[in-house]
C-alpha cells in the first residue's frame, strides 16, 4: 500500500511537471485566436500543420541554431578544460594560500551576473569583440562552479592512484591526461552540461553584444514573434518546442554519466 501511494504520488508530480511542455507543444498547432483564448486544453481543436512553416520563414532559425549549437559547444568545452585544471590543483596540489585562494573562486558564484554585466560589456567593446563569436564565447569559459564539482570529483579519488602513477614517472600533467580526466568523466560531462545550457538558454548578454542577425542566437530569435500588437503565442510556442529540442537530447545522451556523478558526490577515501 505504501510503495503504491508513492507510485500514485510520483505520477501525480511528474504529470505536473511535464503538463507545461504538452501545452506548450499542443499550443504551436493551434490557432492564434485559440492559443489566445486562455483555454488549458494542450490539445488545439484542428492541428495547424502550417505553423511549422511559418514559424521558420519568420526568422532564419537555422543560421540562429548555428550560432546557439557552435558558441554553446565551445564555451562548454572551454568550461570542462579550464575547470579540469583548476579543480585538479586544487584538490590534488599542496601550496601556500590555496585555501584562501579557493574560498575567493567560491566567493564569486556569490556575485550576481548584473554586477558584472556592465564590466563584461565595457571589456568586450574596448577589446574590439562587439558583434563577434568571442564576445558570445569568452566571458563564460571558466566557472566556479565547474571548478568545485571538479575539485570534488578529485578528492574522492583514491591517493593509491597518484601514488602508483607517480612510481611510474608520470607527471602532474600525464597523469591528468592519460588517468585523471577519465576517471572523473561522468563530472567533466556534468560540469559540460551545464555550461551548454548555460550558455545555450541565454538572453540578456547575447542580445546586447550583438546586433547583427547572422550572430543572433535562437533565444534572441524569439524575440521576433513579440510584436507591438501582442504576442502571437501560437507562433511563439511553435519555436519554443523547436528550441527546446538539443537541450532534450543533450539531457538524454548524457543522463546517465549525470546520474554518476550525482551518485558519486559524496563518496570519498
Amino acid at each position: 500500500m505504501k510503495r503504491s501511494l508513492s507510485y500514485i504520488a510520483l505520477t501525480v508530480f511528474a504529470g505536473i511537471m511535464v503538463y507545461p511542455f504538452v501545452w506548450m507543444a499542443g499550443t504551436a498547432f493551434k490557432t492564434l485566436p485559440e492559443s489566445m483564448g486562455g483555454d488549458l486544453n494542450p490539445f488545439p481543436a484542428t492541428w495547424q500543420w502550417g505553423n511549422i512553416a511559418t514559424t521558420l520563414a519568420e526568422a532564419p532559425f537555422g543560421q540562429y541554431f548555428f550560432n546557439s549549437i557552435l558558441v554553446s559547444t565551445i564555451v562548454g568545452l572551454s568550461v570542462v578544460i579550464t575547470s579540469l585544471m583548476a579543480g585538479y590543483a586544487f584538490g590534488r596540489l599542496r601550496f601556500r594560500g590555496q585555501g584562501l585562494l579557493f574560498g575567493l573562486v567560491l566567493a564569486t558564484m556569490m556575485v550576481p551576473f548584473e554586477i558584472t554585466f556592465i564590466p563584461n560589456f565595457v571589456l568586450i567593446t574596448r577589446f574590439g569583440w562587439y558583434n563577434s563569436y568571442a564576445a558570445l564565447i569568452v566571458p563564460w569559459c571558466a566557472n566556479a562552479f565547474g571548478v568545485f564539482l571538479v575539485r570534488q570529483a578529485f578528492l574522492s579519488l583514491p591517493n593509491a592512484y597518484y601514488d602508483a602513477a607517480v612510481m611510474d614517472g608520470c607527471g602532474h600533467l600525464r597523469f591528468l591526461r592519460h588517468i585523471g580526466a577519465s576517471m572523473v568523466k561522468p563530472t567533466l560531462v556534468t560540469v559540460f552540461l551545464f555550461a551548454f545550457l548555460g550558455s545555450y538558454n541565454a538572453l540578456l548578454w547575447p542580445l546586447v553584444v550583438t546586433s547583427d542577425p547572422s550572430l543572433r542566437v535562437v533565444q534572441v530569435g524569439l524575440a521576433s514573434f513579440l510584436m507591438d500588437s501582442g504576442v502571437r503565442l501560437n507562433l511563439l510556442m511553435c519555436a519554443s518546442s523547436f528550441v527546446i529540442v538539443p537541450s532534450m537530447v543533450l539531457f538524454l545522451f548524457t543522463q546517465r554519466y549525470f546520474e554518476e556523478s550525482a551518485l558519486s558526490s559524496g563518496l570519498k577515501e
